[in-house]
């Protein structure tokens, strides 16, 4: 994953001089960014404890359940 992120940085910098590719390239990080930060969130959020009057609601079928472990962080 480095060395696509690593080639992506490249194709930015190379696509920055006057080019309209930049501005694409960078909407597109974004984007995939967001995307990402979503998902995870979600993910998080759903196996985390329910705040107040969510406590009966299912969880999605498409969001994976997450195991808490005994040695959190080591």
């Amino acid at each position: 994953m480095s060395i696509s992120f690593n080639y992506l940085l490249a194709e930015l910098i190379d696509n920055s001089y006057g080019r309209s590719d930049y501005y694409m390239s960078l909407t597109g990080i974004v984007v995939l960014g967001f995307i990402a930060a979503t998902t995870i969130g979600s993910i998080a959020w759903y196996n985390s404890k329910r705040p107040v009057g969510w406590e009966d609601k299912e969880r999605p079928d498409i969001v994976p359940k997450v195991e808490k472990s005994e040695n959190p962080g080591l």
